[in-house]
């Protein structure tokens, strides 16, 4: 593992697949620029919109979506993560995938949602994300690459699950992907502190690219894209408009934060 500089991408994706791939391929492009080597999107990159106008496309989503993100992986040379994108499965519904592709434009990676949003949110708007999405039935995948360290995936509503967590770093995780869509209404109080935490009971950098803004009907999403270091320091924060959080990724750091807080190896109940 070296140092390297990761990038949080932030989107205001909309009901329109084509326009979102455009922002998405605008923000990879700055990403890169400005000398990212791992690039992540967040979910929902290439469509948020009504769940049944979600399901009619789904398939077209998620042809299109998979071979958007090994195509911007070979053009930039970049490893590219896809925050969530719909797939379809049996029964009518999709799952949640989560895509890790490396600069060759091969998957490396794949994880399918496994914690669904069904929630009554206190501002008066239900998510029932069940009524569309099959719950994946497998623990999320890490994925060791030499240069960027061991990677683990989970997507948005994960975050919550301390435990699925503690399982990507049991298998070695370095850094944990939260891709996400944080409704505006909970993410005020919980996005920041459910990342810090996650980062420092793992010993991990968190990178969280997130959903900003206002997207369809009262769809709106919390933004802060950002990137914390092992120890929980905030390295870079998108604030709430479309854009990127870069920060670097640094095995020098984290050796020094897991022998100061060496917290993993003190647990008792395994």
């Amino acid at each position: 593992m070296k140092s390297y500089l990761a990038a949080a991408i932030q989107m205001t994706s909309l009901p329109d697949l084509q326009k979102n791939l455009v922002q998405a391929e605008e923000l990879i492009d700055l990403a890169v620029r400005r000398g990212a080597e791992l690039v992540t999107l967040p979910e929902n990159f290439p469509f948020m919109g009504e769940e049944e106008e979600k399901i009619a496309q789904a398939e077209a989503i998620g042809q299109q979506s998979e071979k958007f993100l090994k195509t911007m992986a070979m053009r930039f040379q970049v490893t590219i993560l896809g925050g969530g994108f719909p797939v379809p499965t049996e029964g009518g519904k999709v799952y949640n995938t989560c895509l890790l592709v490396d600069p060759n434009g091969s998957e490396v990676a794949r994880y399918e949602k496994v914690h669904l949003f069904d929630v009554n949110v206190p501002d008066g708007i239900t998510y029932r994300e069940s009524s569309t999405v099959k719950a994946g039935q497998d623990l999320p995948p890490v994925y060791a690459s030499p240069e960027l360290g061991t990677l683990g995936l989970s997507v948005c509503y994960d975050v919550r699950f301390p435990e699925l967590y503690r399982h990507l770093s049991q298998k070695g995780a370095d850094v944990l992907f939260v891709p996400a869509a944080f409704t505006a209404y909970t993410g005020k109080d919980h996005w920041k502190v459910l990342l810090q935490a996650r980062a420092i009971e793992n010993t991990c950098y968190t990178i969280a690219p997130a959903q900003t803004g206002r997207h369809y009907g009262r769809r709106q999403t919390h933004g802060h894209a950002m990137i914390v270091d092992p120890w929980g320091v905030v390295l870079a924060d998108a604030g709430e408009e479309p854009g990127v959080a870069i920060a670097e990724i640094n095995p020098d750091r984290l050796e020094q934060v897991r022998r100061q807080m060496p917290s993993l190896q003190h647990r008792v109940f395994l």
